[in-house]
């Protein structure tokens, strides 16, 4: 069975920071494209990074630019969100997602299967 599962959510401080993790299972990293989204109370879903398996590349949405970092463990098939410079208008629940495409891209369609979410809050 395919399952994404997200921990690492919580309450935090304005300019602090969190390690989101992804765990897989029922699937590897290889060959899969894993994405990090997030939606906020009244707001689309907004896709933030996205890490391709294959070479390694990294894609973010402008709004996390520089304050945000993918990466990803092999060995522990898990994915990570490294979160800092938190802002109040981050306070969403983040989801990760996997699609077994190639598509560098976070548009949600794309993507296959996806986690629960965890809540991040940021309050200032």
């Amino acid at each position: 069975e395919v399952q994404l599962v997200e921990s690492g959510g919580g309450l935090v401080q304005v300019g602090g920071s969190l390690r989101l993790s992804c765990a897989l299972s029922g699937f590897t990293f290889d060959e899969h494209v894993i994405g990090w989204f997030r939606q906020a109370p009244g707001k689309k879903r907004e896709g933030i990074s996205c890490m391709r398996s294959t070479d390694g590349r990294t894609y973010y949405a402008d709004s996390v630019e520089g304050r945000f970092t993918i990466s990803s463990d092999n060995a522990k098939n898990t994915v990570y969100l490294q979160m800092n410079s938190l802002k109040p208008e981050d306070t969403a629940v983040y989801y990760c997602a996997a699609s077994r495409g190639i598509l560098l891209r976070l548009w949600a369609l794309v993507y296959d299967y996806w986690g629960q979410g965890t809540q991040v809050t940021v309050s200032s």
